[in-house]
């Protein structure tokens, strides 16, 4: 029996810590490249947002996304943006199951976090999704 074929691929991305690095999105795009599928880039805002000075929370993170494409372009990958507002693990497994995503790819862990294999927000993400999740593992840099 053949493996199904991919056709959608999930990549959710935190763009609220520029230093870290984004293997899982560099990742997702290969995947995307390899399998000749399309890809949904997503990031998720809290409801409330901490830092009062953002008037247009909507408009902020469709900007942040847009920045991050223009230094990370995903040449050759047919490519969706998304950008949600909640609790981050309940919007990936939503926006999964409503788009019959067939793979997410999303990293394991805030870098920091070392006695974990994995964060709360994967871990939820693996137990709910209603497709496969290729788990990036995140490293602390030296």
């Amino acid at each position: 029996m053949a493996p199904p074929e991919t056709k959608l691929i999930l990549c959710p991305i935190n763009l609220r810590h520029a230093e870290l690095d984004y293997s899982e999105y560099e990742e997702a795009v290969a995947m995307a490249k390899r399998r000749g599928a399309r890809l949904i880039l997503m990031t998720v805002s809290p409801e409330f947002e901490r830092n009062l000075n953002i008037r247009d929370v909507d408009g902020y993170w469709k900007e942040e996304m847009a920045k991050f494409l223009k230094s990370h372009p995903a040449e050759g990958v047919e490519l969706e943006t998304v950008v949600r507002k909640g609790s981050t693990h309940r919007e990936i497994v939503r926006l999964a199951k409503e788009r019959k995503v067939d793979v997410i790819v999303m990293k394991s862990a805030n870098p920091k976090v070392q006695d974990y294999l994995l964060g709360t927000t994967a871990s939820h993400v693996v137990a709910y999704a209603p497709c496969s999740v290729y788990v990036v593992r995140s490293y602390p840099h030296t």
